[in-house]
């Protein structure tokens, strides 16, 4: 066998390898729950939101610091974030132009 005869082969045996993994996959046992919006409030204000609702309206630098990036977020309200959600996590967002408080919120 003649060396575009390994390589047709060899392509054979992958389409035949590729065409077994397909297939329709199939469907989940229970619904997917999706993340709550990041304006929703856990119950029991587990970040401490309530405590810094002052904080609205003021400017960033009012924010107290030293801020420990593990449980709390400050940015700015055009800003790209995560969108993972964490019950415990504090956000501050602060309006980039003005400097001011606009959100404190858990999430």
């Amino acid at each position: 066998m003649g060396k575009s005869g390994v390589t047709k082969g060899v392509l054979v045996s992958a389409v035949l390898v590729l065409a077994g993994c397909g297939g329709s996959p199939s469907a989940p046992s229970r619904p997917v729950q999706s993340a709550p919006p990041v304006s929703a409030q856990p119950s029991g204000d587990q970040c401490g939101a309530t405590q810094l609702q002052a904080l609205i309206g003021q400017p960033r630098t009012s924010i107290p610091v030293p801020v420990d990036v593990t449980s709390r977020r400050v940015a700015c309200t055009t800003c790209p974030l995560t969108e993972d959600y964490s019950p415990s996590r504090l956000n501050i967002l602060y309006n980039r132009d003005s400097g001011l408080v606009e959100r404190v919120f858990c999430g």
